[in-house]
């Protein structure tokens, strides 16, 4: 059965919340994740506002009627925002790279599929899609390092990281987007 990847204004997302926090309960309540079933009740709650951000753009794919996949971005703000794991990238960036690269660029917040399509090329048209229309192709997001699939995945589609913590296990990455202009700019890992 084809999957068709669908661009969703911010209302019609938001009519399909639960389906929404379905899929991401299914993609992060399990290994490497493990988020628990709260922190997919708190995505929920956010899509009103982060429906409201400036730029904000959001992709479903849907198959036999049923939402298997989506992706959310908007555009980020300056200043440079100072909650959840931003400070982490900013640290990493420096100011001047921060504000360079990522301020105004289209920033992916969330990408999950359902496990039934795992492996498809759902993730990938999800991806593509969501960041087609970035502005000057700046596009960026962040991931965290406790899951090597999910880097591996950015780096198979063209993703370049632009940070590199340490290897323990722990902390975020930044990654740009196949037509980023800094790409180029990026530090290489050692």
């Amino acid at each position: 059965m084809d999957v068709d990847i669908r661009v969703c204004a911010g209302a019609e997302l938001l009519a399909c919340a639960d389906a929404l926090r379905a899929v991401y309960a299914d993609a992060f309540c399990a290994p490497p994740w493990d988020e628990d079933e709260r922190r997919a009740t708190e995505f929920a709650d956010r899509l009103p506002a982060n429906a409201r951000r400036g730029g904000f753009t959001a992709v479903t794919a849907v198959r036999g009627g049923e939402i298997v996949g989506f992706a959310t971005a908007w555009t980020t703000v300056s200043p440079f925002p100072g909650d959840r794991c931003y400070p982490q990238a900013a640290a990493a960036l420096g100011p001047d790279r921060t504000a360079d690269w990522l301020v105004g660029a289209r920033e992916l917040d969330e990408l999950a599929v359902h496990s039934t399509v795992r492996g498809t090329g759902v993730a990938a048209g999800l991806l593509d899609a969501v960041t087609a229309d970035a502005p000057e192709g700046r596009a960026w997001l962040l991931t965290s390092v406790k899951s090597p699939r999910a880097m591996a995945f950015y780096r198979r589609r063209g993703w370049t990281q632009a940070t590199h913590p340490s290897p323990d296990g722990q902390g975020i990455v930044v990654f740009l987007g196949p037509r980023h202009p800094a790409r180029s700019l990026a530090a290489r890992p050692l």
